[in-house]
């Protein structure tokens, strides 16, 4: 890993620049996780039974972006990135992917993300969630996908250390 590029998150703010700016690090935490490393790297999966590799994890958070944002707000009838129906771990299997295809289709969806978080008029905009037939705020979905950034760099934390030895941030 090359040195740690991330902006961090203000210490005061408005809430939605605080929630902005937490998604913002997550999601270059999660890139940065997977710099430097080769294809083949990025596919090494996990201990047995499981198949979880930072090239799989790239591609599940490309599928939560689409369908907690652009699903939401824009095209509740939009396909997902890498299966027929809603199958998040559909999108682990990268045994086939490169960084390329896996890193294209993330940052699209996060770039249409944040297109619709900055054109929306506040945090209460209202969408659907087609998953739950409910109305979600765009607070909620902020919330949640910062959560799965969360829970899922804990994981890149675990799989870069697998692949060369590098650890922390």
């Amino acid at each position: 890993m090359t040195g740690d590029n991330r902006v961090g998150p203000p210490r005061s703010g408005s809430e939605r620049d605080t929630l902005r700016a937490f998604l913002d690090y997550h999601r270059a935490t999660l890139a940065m996780k997977c710099e430097g490393l080769t294809d083949e790297e990025l596919r090494q999966q996990s201990v047995p039974p499981s198949t979880l590799s930072l090239l799989g994890l790239v591609r599940h958070m490309a599928e939560v972006e689409r369908a907690w944002f652009r699903r939401v707000f824009e095209d509740a009838d939009a396909p997902m990135v890498w299966s027929d129906r809603i199958d998040f771990q559909a999108a682990y299997d990268a045994s086939r992917s490169t960084r390329a295809e896996a890193f294209g289709a993330w940052e699209a969806e996060v770039e249409n993300s944040r297109r619709i978080e900055r054109e929306a008029a506040s945090l209460d905009l209202l969408g659907h969630q087609p998953r739950w037939g409910e109305q979600v705020s765009l607070r909620m979905v902020m919330v949640h996908v910062l959560l799965e950034y969360g829970r899922h760099n804990g994981h890149a934390d675990f799989l870069r250390e697998g692949v060369d030895g590098t650890v922390g941030a």
